[in-house]
């Protein structure tokens, strides 16, 4: 899997984890409000234009802006799932 496909299987799972906390309307609408990504109805990420690093920032402080930094202490086990994109702090 490239780079470009990690980031948005990463991101995929983001939405699909906060869909369980926010609830999937609320996820899949903050996610689809993201500059640079094309995020299905279903939430998955069918394109990212631009820096797929800077969206995934964007996406998580998306969700952070609404639940706090507790949204970025239960990302973890994702990050550690690809390895080779660096944790955000």
């Amino acid at each position: 899997m490239d780079q470009n496909e990690q980031y948005k299987a990463m991101m995929a799972e983001i939405i699909a984890k906060q869909s369980v906390i926010l609830g999937p309307d609320m996820a899949v609408a903050r996610a689809r409000k993201v500059n640079g990504l094309e995020v299905s109805p279903e939430g998955l990420v069918m394109g990212v234009n631009g820096d797929p690093a800077d969206a995934l920032e964007k996406l998580i402080d998306s969700y952070v802006e609404l639940s706090g930094q507790i949204v970025k202490n239960a990302l973890g086990p994702i990050f550690t799932k690809y390895p080779s994109i660096k944790q955000l702090s």
